[in-house]
């Protein structure tokens, strides 16, 4: 439930945060604000609870997680909102499940067998067919820029949920989630200090709507999103995890659809079953591997 809860949350962040990033604030400053806020909250939380004592090598594994979860994903999604629709980056989150897979390979030494093999290759080509697709119909500013980043972002995600596996265990999502975000905020500030003054939310004549969005991606978006994911952690293991993350684009089709922020074509629904099937083999393989 929790996991689940938390990607129906981020599949409505991503319009919103399209919202954000066209009428309101740049992609460095949207982070920014939004890693700010959210360290301030959890802070204040965490003031009101019982201290837990974090062994050092284990903060060096929350702070990269915070670097790679909370700053770098975060911003590779921020930028790939700003060039390319809500649909096209929410399709290309759902090979999340896949990278994961091919980094715990990696990473671990975990094998690949041949119906996982057959599931990336099937992933791999939804993702082609929209690669392709956009570069000729696209209806983002730069589609293939924005594929790009969201590839980042989904790949930094990946580590983070890898690399966090651990210490997700045995932390508090609380103690993980104030670290995690106070590393994004401090990293957000030298990049993004600069273009404070030129976010168009000063300027706006809808200023307290772009608020009332900012602070639904604070306060839902990422304290309450980011606070289940280390909660489900505990009891999951981040490829299944990482599974839930096919709830993003059903959730942000329905809503870009009924904004008007994307319009419907042949290519998405087809890359979007080839890339759901293709997780949907991996997940298939991972269990049967596991019985």
């Amino acid at each position: 439930m929790a996991i689940i809860t938390a990607n129906v949350i981020f599949g409505l962040s991503i319009p919103v945060t399209s919202d954000l990033l066209a009428h309101y604030f740049t992609p460095n400053g949207n982070l920014l604000f939004r890693s700010s806020g959210a360290a301030i909250l959890f802070w204040i939380i965490a003031a009101f609870m019982p201290r837990e004592k974090v062994e050092r090598k284990d903060l060096w594994v929350i702070i990269a997680g915070g670097l790679m979860g909370g700053a770098i994903s975060q911003l590779c999604a921020a930028w790939s909102l700003n060039y390319t629709n809500p649909v096209y980056y929410s399709f290309m989150a759902t090979l999340t499940p896949i990278v994961v897979m091919l980094m715990a390979a990696l990473l671990i030494k975990e094998k690949i067998t041949a119906l996982k093999a057959v599931g990336v290759v099937i992933g791999i080509a939804g993702a082609l067919l929209m690669v392709f697709s956009s570069w000729q119909s696209g209806s983002g500013s730069n589609d293939l820029l924005g594929i790009f980043f969201a590839l980042m972002a989904l790949v930094t995600w990946a580590l983070y949920l890898i690399i966090t596996r651990k210490v997700s265990v045995k932390y508090t999502s609380l103690t993980q989630m104030k670290w995690m975000w106070l590393v994004s905020a401090i990293f957000m500030v030298p990049v993004s200090w600069s273009e404070l003054p030129a976010q168009q939310l000063w300027t706006s004549s809808s200023m307290a709507w772009g608020i009332a969005e900012m602070a639904f991606i604070i306060v839902f978006a990422t304290v309450v999103g980011f606070f289940m994911i280390p909660y489900a952690m505990k009891r999951l293991q981040a490829t299944t995890v990482s599974v839930y993350t096919n709830l993003q684009p059903v959730v942000a089709s329905i809503v870009a659809f009924v904004a008007g922020q994307a319009t419907l074509t042949w290519d998405k629904p087809v890359a979007g079953v080839l890339i759901l099937l293709s997780a949907y083999i991996v997940t298939v393989a991972a269990a049967g591997k596991k019985a």
